[in-house]
């Protein structure tokens, strides 16, 4: 299986991704954990990745397309995978799609996690309180909830324009929301991939 997982700030796709990742036997590749772990191993990636951040720079779409191709190229992702993260673009997306074509593969499945914004406002609000994030404050949240939502309309549209969209509702407790997805994606693969 090859899958992508999308959803706003707070709906929750980190956890899910970890747990569809387990259900089916396949990597889920953070793009945001690959920053993180080569910052703090201070690789020459990492510092260049900290470099661009520290300006308060988006890591260049060519930089971030080369770091996804290397990782879908290594064995643990020859059977499968689910990106988290990745694409953010339209440029990103046309280049997954040359990476996974040069190895006459393609995207099986994109799932969209759908929350009301208002609600993640609330959960992110929440988090933030617990976890003393004073730069969490409402107008910055609803800020990235505006531009997750302009940025990824496209990336939506052009996934259900192909098919591949499969959007699930993703309110409820982590195991609910876990529950939906699976069911979702044996129906959408005709009950294969489980291990």
């Amino acid at each position: 299986m090859r899958l992508l997982i999308m959803g706003a700030p707070g709906a929750g796709k980190g956890t899910q991704a970890r747990g569809i990742a387990d259900h089916y036997g396949i990597p889920a590749i953070s793009t945001g954990d690959i920053f993180r772990a080569n910052v703090r191993d201070k690789t020459p990636l990492g510092q260049q990745v900290e470099a661009i951040l520290g300006r308060g720079d988006y890591v260049p779409d060519e930089l971030t397309e080369q770091i996804v191709a290397d990782r879908l190229a290594q064995p643990d992702a020859a059977a499968g995978f689910l990106l988290d993260g990745f694409p953010r673009t339209l440029h990103q997306l046309a280049a997954l799609d040359e990476t996974l074509a040069a190895d006459g593969q393609a995207l099986d499945a994109v799932l969209s996690l759908v929350v009301d914004p208002e609600d993640l406002i609330a959960r992110l609000l929440h988090r933030a309180e617990i976890e003393g994030r004073a730069d969490d404050n409402e107008e910055t949240i609803r800020h990235r909830m505006d531009v997750y939502t302009s940025d990824t309309k496209p990336l939506l549209d052009n996934y259900g324009d192909r098919g591949l969209l499969v959007e699930v509702d993703g309110d409820g407790t982590i195991e609910e929301v876990g529950a939906r997805l699976v069911a979702a994606l044996d129906e959408r693969m005709g009950g294969a991939g489980s291990r």
